[in-house]
């Protein structure tokens, strides 16, 4: 099976050449689940020439908002609508969760209860998960049968299920405790309130369930559907 990664942004260049790019993440958390990636920096415009050229879909994460002026987020927008529109797989990370609720008729803003930074831990009914979590902007409403599998008191739409064919989650299950150290550092600073992020620095050691929602994910993007 064939992912097709869309990705809308890039790492710190401070830390790219050690840790990756935010398409290389993903291909490294799902390395050992069987699948043939292929990486289409949207953000540069690069795009697929159809949705054909993959059978399943993941965004990414960025730095950038899905309610932004940019020239590459309509064309997104209309591919999320089409890939919604043929039944593929789909699942989207941080600003891919915000841009797929977007395309699909929710709403994303700056939250006005500010920033979530490094560990997290979420209500998956029941059933608490901890990731790694990096921004400022939320779904502040829902679309139409988007039905939401986790959230905090922080953030309410956390993991959002759409049917069985799109799946979407805010915080990073890709995101290790190198990577949020090193955005501690880079874009951090100057952005993020200081005590948040010596909050989340000392969080750094304790665990994240990326592991287990690579498989989740793995399983979702190989579930039959009719």
């Amino acid at each position: 099976m064939k992912i097709g990664i869309l990705q809308t942004g890039h790492s710190p260049d401070e830390l790219k050449d050690d840790l990756g790019d935010y398409g290389d993440m993903f291909v490294e958390l799902l390395r050992d689940q069987g699948f043939e990636f292929e990486i289409f920096s949207v953000v540069d415009n690069q795009f697929p020439a159809s949705v054909e050229e993959a059978d399943g879909w993941l965004i990414t994460g960025s730095k950038h908002g899905a309610y932004e002026d940019h020239d590459w987020i309509p064309p997104l927008e209309e591919l999320i609508r089409e890939i919604a529109g043929i039944g593929d797989p789909l699942i989207g990370v941080c600003f891919g969760h915000q841009i797929i609720a977007q395309a699909l008729g929710g709403k994303v803003e700056k939250f006005a209860g500010g920033w979530a930074v490094g560990r997290q831990s979420y209500d998956f009914g029941g059933v608490e998960m901890a990731f790694n979590a990096w921004h400022q902007d939320q779904v502040t409403e829902r679309p139409e049968g988007a039905k939401v599998l986790a959230s905090n008191d922080f953030c309410e739409n956390a993991v959002l299920l759409y049917g069985d064919q799109i799946l979407t989650i805010q915080p990073h299950p890709e995101f290790g405790s190198a990577f949020i150290d090193g955005l501690i550092n880079t874009r951090g600073k100057g952005v993020v309130p200081q005590d948040q992020l010596d909050a989340a620095a000392t969080k750094l050691d304790l665990p994240v369930a990326n592991e287990s929602f690579a498989d989740q994910m793995a399983d979702f993007f190989r579930k039959e559907r009719a």
